[in-house]
């Protein structure tokens, strides 16, 4: 995109910073900020698991990282990638939440958590999605394969593309459940990626939070369900995430947490035992949330000061805004130089819609970029 002009907004300063604790300077004509944080704790974060990731959600920056690219076999955990193309499906049309499947005898005949589905019977999408969030069903991950792909093998290559799409580059699936078969692998950094992907489907969490419930077979039947995450109930702000466990993988785990505008996915692998995977994702959830912090420094709410000339259309002069947040993910004892830097148009020809994009905002911590957002228009000509 080309800009016409360069607009440096100084008052962009209480706009963009909603919330934001700090003291500003000038540099440059651009707003800075610096962090005003307490001296943190040093982390002396540790788990017995074989490998481990902590992130938050919206900056995917790190906490903690133990063997995160170490490929290994990840159980269960793997329907994270099934879910994910489940709920992309849905989005582009392939299926509806509320449309039934006829579920196959393959399909049927799955060995391991399952919710006993009926060979040739009709389940709706928003039944089968919960069966896998909540009960881990492998029966009910290859029906939704088989009407999204045609068959799970088909299934399983979308999900290897989708996984290289994502940067999960030490990801390797040889079906949809995670029961034993190899080749298959993953690593925690990956597991964690994806089910940040996941969990931008807000739908998700309607599932995700559920701890007990009855899944419902033709007829009147009922399977009786409960979470295999049991720190949907236990911990506080836990509202999704995926177990695992096999002879191979051990007792898997990810999950996500969130308290405030902060949201942390924690990712652990080869726990010796169940209680074990929960106790040290908990301490990992309890260290993020007591050490870091997250300020909203881009506030996509608000317009910018600056409005920008609208050439040859009825409406002079348009509206303009970022078109999403951003965030500075920070320790409490770090204090980082925050630049907040707004370049944009200082014309645009109509007709324009809303929406358009006319600009961008750059972010930079300790004089180095972090995120790019696009500034749009909030209104048409």
């Amino acid at each position: 995109m080309k800009l016409k002009g360069k607009i440096a907004v100084l008052a962009l300063v209480t706009a963009l910073t909603c919330g934001y604790a700090g003291r500003l300077t000038m540099a440059n004509e651009l707003p800075v900020f610096a962090a005003v944080a307490e001296e943190g704790a040093k982390s002396a974060l540790e788990v017995s698991a074989k490998a481990a990731f902590v992130m938050e959600s919206n900056t995917k920056s790190p906490v903690y990282a133990k063997n995160e690219m170490k490929r290994l076999p990840i159980a269960s955990m793997c329907k994270i990638m099934t879910l994910l193309l489940a709920f992309e499906a849905i989005e582009n049309g392939v299926m509806t939440m509320d449309e039934e499947i006829t579920v196959s005898e393959n399909a049927a005949s799955m060995g391991g958590s399952q919710v006993f589905l009926e060979a040739h019977a009709k389940y709706p999408v928003r039944e089968l999605i919960k069966s896998i969030v909540v009960c881990s069903a492998n029966d009910s991950c290859v029906a939704l394969a088989e009407k999204i792909a045609g068959s799970e093998r088909i299934f399983v290559d979308k999900m290897n593309t989708r996984a290289k799409e994502l940067g999960a580059e030490n990801t390797l699936f040889a079906n949809c459940t995670g029961l034993p078969k190899e080749p298959q692998y993953s690593c925690a950094k990956d597991v964690a990626v994806m089910l940040n992907a996941l969990i931008t489907h807000e739908e998700y969490f309607a599932f995700g939070k559920i701890w007990m419930d009855k899944f419902q077979h033709p007829e009147g039947r009922y399977t009786e369900i409960s979470n295999t995450n049991r720190l949907v109930r236990f911990y506080d702000g836990c509202d999704g995430g995926k177990t695992g466990f096999t002879s191979q993988a051990g007792f898997c785990l990810a999950a996500t947490a969130k308290r405030g505008n902060m949201r942390i996915i924690s990712v652990v692998i080869g726990e010796e035992n169940s209680k074990q995977r929960f106790d040290d994702v908990r301490t990992t959830f309890d260290y993020a949330f007591a050490n870091y912090t997250l300020q909203t420094v881009v506030d996509c709410t608000q317009t910018l000061e600056k409005s920008i000339e609208a050439v040859g259309g009825k409406t002079k002069r348009l509206a303009v805004a970022p078109s999403r947040n951003a965030y500075v993910f920070t320790s409490r004892g770090q204090v980082p130089e925050i630049r907040v830097e707004t370049n944009i148009s200082d014309s645009v020809k109509a007709p324009v819609e809303k929406g358009n994009a006319v600009g961008e905002i750059v972010l930079y911590k300790d004089g180095v970029e972090i995120d790019r957002i696009e500034v749009v228009t909030t209104e048409a000509t």
